[in-house]
């Protein structure tokens, strides 16, 4: 609880993975209306069922590499500052 409400602990990841499959079935849906309003909406239509899903999904990596990096650089900050409560010995 300590780590959420210090912003220690993101959620935003797990939002994203709900996004994610959220815009790939509305992608999906939008393909197959699209299908059946006959003529070269039946290209337009397979077209969005394969690539609607995959720009989906490339946004959502794209936004999740934030969240990534941050996770590297707390953990790099954590490791740091242990060394250096390490190596701060009183001068003899």
């Amino acid at each position: 609880m300590k780590d959420f409400l210090n912003f220690d602990r993101m959620i935003t990841p797990m939002i994203i993975k709900i996004i994610f499959w959220i815009g790939v079935a509305f992608t999906v849906l939008m393909g197959f209306i699209t299908l059946f309003d006959g003529g070269l909406s039946v290209l337009l239509g397979l077209f969005m069922m394969i690539i609607g899903p995959l720009l989906v999904r490339i946004y959502c990596e794209l936004l999740i590499i934030f969240f990534k990096v941050q996770e590297s650089l707390h953990s790099i900050n954590t490791k740091v500052d242990r060394l250096a409560d390490n190596n701060q010995h009183p001068v003899e």
